[in-house]
């Protein structure tokens, strides 16, 4: 795909199921969810901003009262870290920054939520390394016991509208908006 900065032979496919974006390629039929290695991750990131952005994607269907009995549905915005569970994103194919440098990355997202310069999820549609950054890191429904007991504490812990400080995790360094 010319200007996406994926390898020979990589393509960005959409997944119907998942309402997601994720990688194909064409010669070996190997399908990933994370950007393969020699991606260019910066040509990938404007490359997925412009074809694959929130503003493509399906809204997730509600049922007619909300959310279920218990349940909440949130955003975040995610900044992985070498130590994190998992150091590779759709936006880097192998994360080397420090959990420091992650979470000063996550308090200037916070900042420019704040001064109401950007919101959650325009951010996290171009600097979230969570693959629900295509649904501007909308996460759907969730009840308890389903997410890292962190988050799910953090956001519980919110009202609707509300932004969380800084959430650590397993998964790195989040901003939660419920």
């Amino acid at each position: 795909m010319a200007g996406s900065g994926l390898p020979s032979d990589w393509e960005v496919r959409h997944s119907n199921s998942k309402n997601l974006p994720y990688y194909f390629n064409a010669s070996t039929k190997e399908s990933r969810w994370e950007p393969p290695e020699g991606t260019d991750t910066e040509a990938l990131k404007a490359y997925m901003a412009t074809h694959h952005s929130a503003s493509q994607v399906r809204p997730v269907e509600a049922s007619v009262n909300g959310a279920k009995e218990g349940k909440i549905r949130a955003a975040h915005l995610l900044v992985k870290h070498k130590d994190s569970r998992r150091p590779s994103s759709w936006r880097e194919a192998t994360i080397t920054r420090s959990k420091d440098e992650a979470t000063e990355i996550v308090k200037g997202h916070q900042a420019k939520i704040q001064s109401g310069q950007s919101s959650l999820g325009e951010l996290a549609v171009t600097e979230s390394d969570c693959s629900s950054a295509r649904k501007k890191g909308d996460l759907g429904f969730f009840g308890q016991g389903e997410m890292q007991k962190e988050f799910e504490e953090a956001a519980f812990a919110l009202k609707p509208g509300e932004v969380s400080n800084v959430v650590e995790t397993a998964s790195g360094v989040h901003l939660i908006e419920r």
